[in-house]
């Protein structure tokens, strides 16, 4: 009888548990993101702290530092008012999704593509970045565009979780993609020659350029990748907030001159063309 009774309690007590985390699910789901960061005067962004350009850490000061930041930091201005304040969480392709759905920050601004899949997944603000797809090579590169790595025996490097990998393999289906966890990883590999190039926005790689002086980006866009905030399906507040600041930061000049900023001084990146 003894063991009997420890069973069921254990079982009850564990229907208990289940019932409890699956309420807190749906809790998160229900909750106003945007109400609680008015209440709390602050909103958690997910960014990247590997991109340079976009978001990179500052070793000498622990911040990181981008045009991805810098949006964040305006847009929780103009949503939260002169004091509200942005808090920043590092993540990578792999990991800004998860952490978004677990509630762990509440949205992404971190180099992300809109793309019809994760929109079934999450929510988009409208793009506040119009990127394009290209590859980074050796100087002395024999490939001059994508075409010339559709060929069996060539190796393209690319990120996990990164839209530009699904991308690479339609246009060049012949050639070998691999994948490491973030872009430091990806372009110590390209480095040590493991591939002939590695593959993502433009924006990204130009950051990859200036940071390495023997690479450089090769044959202009092959895709269109616009970048959008993400925020939890259910929040479309939060999205019209977002969305109202972006249009406020293009009409008072505060995105141009981020632009100009950010993508200026980039030797062989056209600038302008971003401009609104």
């Amino acid at each position: 009888m003894k063991k009997r009774f420890r069973v069921a309690a254990l079982v009850a007590g564990l229907g208990v548990l289940l019932l409890s985390l699956s309420g807190c699910g749906q809790s998160l789901s229900k909750q106003n993101v945007l109400q609680n960061d008015k209440d709390a005067n602050t909103i958690n962004w997910g960014v990247k702290a590997d991109t340079k350009l976009f978001g990179l850490m500052d070793v000498q000061d622990n911040n990181i530092k981008g045009f991805d930041v810098d949006m964040a930091n305006h847009i929780t201005k103009h949503i939260l008012g002169k004091k509200g304040k942005a808090r920043f969480i590092q993540v990578t392709s792999q990991s800004r999704i998860p952490l978004l759905k677990n509630g762990n920050i509440d949205a992404i601004i971190a180099t992300m593509t809109i793309t019809p899949e994760r929109q079934k997944v999450v929510d988009f603000s409208n793009s506040y970045f119009d990127a394009g797809q290209s590859i980074l090579v050796p100087n002395d590169s024999n490939i001059h565009s994508v075409k010339d790595l559709n060929k069996p025996g060539t190796t393209v490097l690319g990120v996990v979780g990164a839209n530009s990998v699904q991308n690479i393999k339609k246009v060049a289906p012949n050639a070998r993609v691999l994948e490491l966890q973030d872009y430091a990883q990806a372009l110590t590999s390209l480095k040590a020659g493991q591939g002939e190039a590695l593959t993502t926005d433009n924006g990204i790689l130009y950051g990859m350029a200036v940071q390495n002086p023997g690479f450089k980006v090769v044959g202009g866009t092959f895709t269109r990748e616009p970048y959008g905030v993400a925020v939890n399906k259910g929040q479309e507040p939060f999205v019209k907030a977002v969305n109202k600041a972006i249009k406020e930061m293009e009409a008072d000049g505060e995105y141009n001159a981020l632009i100009h900023k950010w993508f200026g001084n980039v030797p062989g990146f056209n600038y302008k063309e971003l401009e609104r």
